[in-house]
């Protein structure tokens, strides 16, 4: 028996239908029943949705939410459902539809899109500031953004190059007893961002910029004495830079430049002794113009829906450990 039913009518615009909304065999309507636990019926651009009155009342937000973004000409597919759903659920300042109209333009016409509130406003820091830091757990897009904003910013001829930089604790920095030249023993500890920036570029335009040094992959210890002018600058992993490295990094910054500096404060690989560069910053640079500080957190997760629950439930367990410790 249905504790509650509710009846609306959906405007679409001339040019769009309530097919898109559907979803080829109406599979994106199938969704949103699955994750509410209602039934939704429809009869041409009425709608009809019973349910528990709750889950009937989120479904009607969702879905004129839905028949919004059809009608401004944002594609709907089960990803931007999904994400839709996340972001009417965590009750964030800004709607889904103010969320994804924000895109980042790359090769071949690619659009990259914000898909969270935090991404958002990542993306917006980058724009607005010399210098940013996106600090966040894994799967949050922090490097992957960055990235994006690099290559967008190189199409329009807006710099120069791309640098990529990293710390490589693993090896201490010390990586003369690997194979090759620097880039051969470099290149593992930066697959992460090729694979990224093939998806942007393509295989073949990524190695022609590395060829000529239009893109150049660099492990931190070797940027010191330079200064990097009419460059987009990304420090990735930037929880495993010493205090001195990351100051050493930033003053590398020439005119025309932009940095962003990436990191995870809670996957800190250097030995203990060793205090992370990251850490310490925000005391020393939080005040000063042009810099920014951007908190990604697990509701800013777009990877598979099991990464945000692992990340919430480390740090669940981090916080309880904490509070034992103190109470002995």
């Amino acid at each position: 028996m249905y504790q509650s039913k509710q009846k609306i009518t959906l405007d679409f615009s001339r040019n769009h239908s309530i097919a898109e909304l559907l979803g080829d065999g109406d599979r994106l309507i199938k969704l949103i029943e699955d994750e509410y636990d209602v039934d939704i019926f429809v009869l041409g651009n009425d709608i009809e949705v019973a349910g528990k009155g709750r889950n009937v009342n989120s479904v009607i937000k969702l879905l004129n939410e839905l028949a919004l973004q059809i009608n401004l000409g944002q594609k709907i597919d089960e990803q931007r459902v999904n994400d839709s759903i996340k972001i009417m659920e965590d009750k964030s300042e800004l709607k889904p539809h103010e969320i994804f109209s924000d895109y980042i333009g790359v090769n071949s016409g690619k659009k990259i899109k914000a898909r969270t509130e935090g991404q958002k406003k990542y993306i917006e820091a980058i724009r607005d500031n010399t210098i940013v830091f996106g600090i966040g757990p894994a799967g949050t897009g922090k490097t992957y953004l960055a990235l994006a904003m690099a290559v967008g910013a190189l199409i329009r001829n807006e710099i120069g190059r791309i640098i990529l930089v990293k710390p490589v604790v693993e090896a201490g920095e010390k990586l003369g007893f690997l194979p090759g030249d620097m880039y051969d023993k470099i290149n593992p500890y930066l697959r992460p961002l090729y694979d990224a920036l093939y998806e942007m570029l393509d295989v073949e335009t990524f190695q022609h910029y590395m060829d000529i040094g239009i893109i150049e992959v660099v492990p931190l210890a070797y940027m010191r004495g330079r200064t990097l002018n009419d460059s987009f600058i990304i420090l990735d992993e930037a929880q495993n830079a010493s205090p001195e490295q990351m100051k050493m990094f930033l003053t590398r910054l020439g005119f025309g430049s932009k940095v962003v500096i990436t990191g995870d404060i809670t996957q800190i690989d250097l030995p203990v002794e060793r205090k992370s560069g990251l850490v310490q910053v925000k005391n020393i640079l939080g005040s000063i113009p042009g810099i920014e500080f951007v908190y990604l957190t697990s509701r800013d997760v777009v990877r598979h829906s099991l990464v945000q629950k692992i990340v919430d439930a480390y740090k669940l367990y981090e916080e309880n450990n904490i509070n034992e410790a103190e109470k002995q």
